[in-house]
């Protein structure tokens, strides 16, 4: 992000005490011409006076910065931090005067460097005050309107994030489902799943159109090494973020749903697969203690292939859609709970572009129902066009169940090598670089 703001006119003080990162950045920096507007600091005191001068936000740690700090002082907090941690940071904060906003980044360190989705609370004056900053930063949808919002008080930016990074989840265990039904079920290969996807996301007449997930997921199908072999023939089916809690959103998911009473099956369900990949050592050790007699996948035969696929689509359209609307029920809740008032149009404004979970389409249904007069935010299921979208998927839901009971029920490993224990994987591929805004892939 500090490329971004750089290449947005906006001198960038940082400290980090990773000198990998230091490195890193000042190389990037190099590289993209900004060496004069990106200036590392080696301690928190040098980074504090250097922002005195002006309304620049100061960013980081609060026990190194508080000595440093002064009334009127604005500390954002752009990480995947525990809504209820941000809330006890403003809670200490606010007596000082300095304001403290929990401020969720969606897209990925992709889009943290050509534009993010920003979801930022707190107190509404630090939120006038740093918005305008925001909005200049923020990615824009496809009508030049950034996704960025005022959202609240308290820990609402990052409850929000929490809840996006839910859906997420969901619409990604939906995806590889629809991907492994189409690669061992029909047969199909990298290059034919990357073209059905590429149709999915591209038929702007249709809901999934304009997808994040989808979109990448051809370019992913499709991406070979330096070998012209398929980079995603070698990567293993583990996820150890909600294991390792190197990221906890997930989890938090999850547990508001449980805490709220907020039935969420489609998010808890895949949070649970993710976890359950993470050990692959161990579903290793049960798949040979199983000595053969276990399910496995086998080919769909007998099926009209394009008929098929056409159910496929309306599964894992219904799918994305419970994902969204499991989340914004337990973000409902939350809101009742706390008094946040949040307004989901905007909140559906930061998903529109600059994040994973953008879908255009979904976004369109869901803002027509929160715009509607008879819309009731604990139950969206209850509103006539929802209930209608899903019912004309459920044929379609009950075609591919039927037939797959017919035959069956960030960084990664790779099959070469051993499955290992649940720790994060040692490899990565550049599927594409971040680019700044004014960079082009040519």
């Amino acid at each position: 992000m500090s490329l971004l703001f750089a290449e947005y006119g906006i001198h960038t003080h940082y400290y980090d005490p990773s000198k990998k990162n230091i490195e890193a950045l000042q190389s990037h920096a190099k590289e993209s011409k900004h060496e004069d507007k990106i200036t590392y600091h080696d301690d928190h005191k040098s980074l504090c006076e250097a922002l005195e001068d002006g309304d620049k936000p100061k960013v980081f740690i609060i026990d190194a910065l508080e000595p440093y700090l002064k009334p009127g002082d604005i500390i954002m907090d752009a990480s995947n931090e525990h809504w209820k941690a941000t809330e006890r940071r403003q809670a200490r904060l606010e007596p000082k005067g300095i304001h403290y906003i929990g401020m969720g980044v969606s897209g990925g360190y992709q889009s943290a460097r050509h534009g993010p989705s920003i979801s930022p609370g707190g107190s509404k004056e630090a939120l006038d005050k740093v918005f305008p900053f925001l909005q200049k930063i923020a990615s824009k949808d496809k009508k030049g309107q950034p996704c960025v919002a005022k959202l609240g008080p308290g820990g609402c930016g990052h409850y929000v994030k929490m809840i996006h990074n839910g859906i997420e989840h969901g619409m990604m265990t939906a995806l590889c489902e629809a991907w492994a039904i189409m690669n061992i079920g029909l047969g199909m290969d990298y290059e034919e799943i990357g073209t059905v996807f590429e149709k999915w996301n591209g038929d702007k007449e249709r809901p999934l159109r304009d997808n994040f997930l989808i979109d990448i997921g051809a370019d992913i199908c499709r991406t070979k090494d330096e070998k012209g072999n398929y980079v995603l023939a070698n990567v293993r089916d583990k996820v150890v973020q909600d294991v390792d809690n190197s990221e906890g959103t997930g989890t938090w998911s999850v547990q508001e749903g449980t805490r709220l009473h907020v039935p969420d099956p489609t998010i808890a369900v895949s949070h649970l697969f993710r976890v359950a990949s993470a050990d692959a050592a161990r579903r290793l050790t049960v798949s040979k203690a199983l000595n053969g007699k276990g399910v496995k996948p086998a080919r769909i035969e007998g099926v009209d292939k394009d008929k098929f696929l056409e159910d496929l689509y309306n599964a894992v359209y219904a799918s994305f859609l419970m994902c969204f609307i499991q989340g914004l029920h337990v973000l409902s809740k939350a809101n009742e709970e706390n008094d946040w008032k949040l307004d989901f149009a905007d909140v559906l404004q930061l998903w529109r572009n600059g994040c994973i979970i953008q879908s255009d389409g979904i976004a369109d249904l869901l803002e027509t129902v929160y715009r509607s007069r008879e819309h009731d935010n604990d139950d969206l299921l209850g509103h006539q066009t929802i209930a209608g979208e899903l019912a004309k998927t459920y044929p379609s839901l009950k075609r591919v169940e039927a037939e797959l009971d017919y035959f069956g029920a960030h960084m990664f490993d790779l099959k070469t090598a051993e499955p290992g224990k649940p720790v994060t994987g040692k490899h990565h591929f550049e599927w594409k670089p971040a680019r700044g805004i004014l960079e082009t892939d040519d």
